[in-house]
């Protein structure tokens, strides 16, 4: 994995003991996609690396040049945090994760004679990203993977487009279909690596457009709300695992002749399974929706038995 840049965090932090109030330090955190390293200066108040804790925890500080250095190597273990490390989920239109730690002091002597210190930091991802990919070529494909970002788990994923429905190989770029396969069968799978299975991959939405450009006003959409937009496109696993797979009928876009990329686009979200239901609700009501228009007292109908059902 791409490593990424280190993120500064001036974070001041005063104590007071016996009326007496010391000057700032600070903490330097590197947030990676799995990894926190943060930083704090060496012999803060006069205290060793073996008396200062991760979380309270776990000494396992290094001693590096100037500074003790303390690494979270996993920001998701199962069931349990690591030394102390909590994490913190942030709905809404951005939703975000905070995963945040400190590194304490502790001295088991009768008496103490350094002042106490509490280093507390954080790192925040993002949680929803979109993930962008020139899926077939009528001549010529480019597969576009951004690599590498602070703070972020994006460069975690990867779009790919997959030779059969058994999601063993991907194809490689160029991915070419000829005039004559259009109607094929498409096979995309969407990954997180790196991440443990308590984060789950959601596909929100997919669509497609005849350039580069999610925003393009000629799209065509594949996945709507985590459910199929007709019967051409098929899930075969959603919000169950690192890694979500679907399928769908190549095509081109009608009156662009001198158009041969179709691009995808995909709305994703990275799913705390531990915190969150991750899994989409049915998506009986929008197929319902699709084959029955604007027939007001039939859907009204249906969305209460759903209510009833899921209570």
């Amino acid at each position: 994995m791409a490593s990424v840049g280190a993120l500064l965090m001036l974070l001041p932090v005063a104590w007071t003991f016996a009326n007496y109030v010391l000057v700032s330090y600070y903490v330097m955190v590197s947030c990676f996609p799995n990894a926190i390293i943060a930083n704090v200066p060496e012999c803060p108040y006069g205290w060793e690396i073996d008396q200062l804790s991760l979380g309270g925890v776990c000494y396992s500080g290094i001693h590096s040049p100037g500074f003790y250095r303390f690494i979270i190597p996993d920001l998701t273990p199962k069931n349990h945090s690591y030394c102390g490390t909590q994490s913190e989920y942030m709905p809404g239109k951005d939703p975000k994760y905070v995963f945040y730690n400190s590194i304490v002091s502790n001295d088991t002597s009768l008496t103490v004679r350094n002042q106490p210190v509490n280093y507390t930091f954080n790192c925040m991802y993002r949680a929803a990203y979109l993930v962008n990919n020139a899926v077939f070529s009528q001549r010529v494909a480019t597969v576009y993977v951004n690599n590498g970002s602070l703070g972020t788990f994006r460069s975690q994923l990867s779009m790919n487009v997959f030779t059969n429905s058994k999601f063993l190989y991907a194809k490689d770029a160029p991915y070419v279909i000829d005039t004559s396969e259009i109607g094929s069968e498409v096979f995309i799978g969407i990954e997180a690596k790196g991440l443990s299975n308590r984060f789950k991959v959601v596909i929100n939405n997919c669509w497609a457009t005849p350039t580069p450009y999610s925003t393009d006003k000629k799209r065509w959409s594949l996945i709507i709300n985590s459910c199929t937009s007709d019967h051409t496109v098929t899930i075969f696993e959603n919000a169950k695992d690192s890694r979500s797979m679907f399928k769908f009928n190549s095509f081109r876009f009608q009156r662009l002749e001198k158009v041969s990329t179709v691009w995808l686009h995909c709305e994703v979200q990275v799913c705390d399974g531990e915190r969150l239901v991750c899994q989409p609700v049915i998506c009986l009501l929008l197929i319902l929706k699709v084959h029955l228009g604007d027939n007001t007292s039939v859907l009204l109908l249906v969305e209460f038995l759903m209510q009833d059902f899921y209570l």
